[in-house]
């Protein structure tokens, strides 16, 4: 059962992505219908971020706005991700030449985490969202991230990994995992298949530095067949790419 704190929580955050997804103002009546919340609760809670400068509330119509101290919290981290617009420039120009879905990915904790993407403009028939985390050694990046650390360590996450993991089936083996690693650190470069879901893909590098401390890597995705196509054109952008980043 999750806690009363932790529950709160969840529901501010599951408030603001309401208002992501609709972008315009909402209504109680909305937020108690798509998220379920008890009236009481709901109501309560929009107060609570109206009294905090977070929401604007109209009389007239009823409704909840964020105000700009919402769109004001996350000013920074779009410097600390993407610093002057390089890595943005190069996700771009990677979009462009493959058409393919181009992920910024950073390591947190046991976990790859998507924190960017731009979506592809072809038939794909799974979905990256923000946000979106996934176990460090079952993950192609993942493995790109492991590969800086020392076997001893990646042993030890890989025990951690697997003691969270309930189904057996999805447990990792380190024998399995340290080739694909040694791989990823001789190529410079990793190539996944089937790890997401079957069929799709995934060709991605790690960025030369760290950002506040944090690993990055940028990732190319899509179904296994258009990536082998493409897969010399891919690399060829993610290595000058990543160069110019160097520089």
């Amino acid at each position: 059962m999750i806690n009363t704190p932790i529950k709160t929580s969840q529901r501010v955050f599951e408030i603001l992505e309401a208002f992501e997804d609709t972008q315009r103002p909402m209504a109680l009546k909305e937020f108690v219908d798509v998220l379920g919340y008890p009236a009481s609760s709901a109501s309560a809670l929009l107060k609570s971020l109206v009294a905090l400068g977070y929401l604007d509330y109209d009389r007239l119509s009823r409704t909840y706005m964020p105000t700009m101290r919402v769109a004001s919290l996350g000013n920074w981290v779009h410097s600390a991700l993407f610093g002057e617009g390089e890595v943005l420039t190069l996700m771009q120009g990677l979009s462009e030449a493959c058409g393919e879905t181009i992920t910024l990915a950073v390591q947190s904790d046991l976990f790859v985490q998507y924190v960017y993407l731009i979506p592809s403009r072809l038939p794909i028939w799974y979905s990256i969202p923000i946000g979106m985390t996934r176990p460090i050694a079952q993950s192609g990046i993942g493995w790109l991230m492991l590969g800086l650390r020392s076997d001893e360590d990646i042993d030890l996450i890989v025990r951690r990994v697997n003691f969270r993991e309930q189904l057996a089936s999805k447990r990792v083996s380190l024998d399995t995992l340290l080739p694909e690693i040694q791989k990823g650190r001789r190529n410079g470069f990793i190539i996944s298949e089937h790890t997401l879901e079957h069929g799709a893909g995934s060709i991605a590098m790690l960025l030369p530095e760290k950002r506040f401390g944090r690993v990055f890597a940028i990732g190319v995705h899509g179904p296994v067949e258009r990536l082998d196509a493409k897969r010399n054109d891919i690399l060829e952008q993610l290595r000058s790419g990543i160069a110019l980043l160097s520089r």
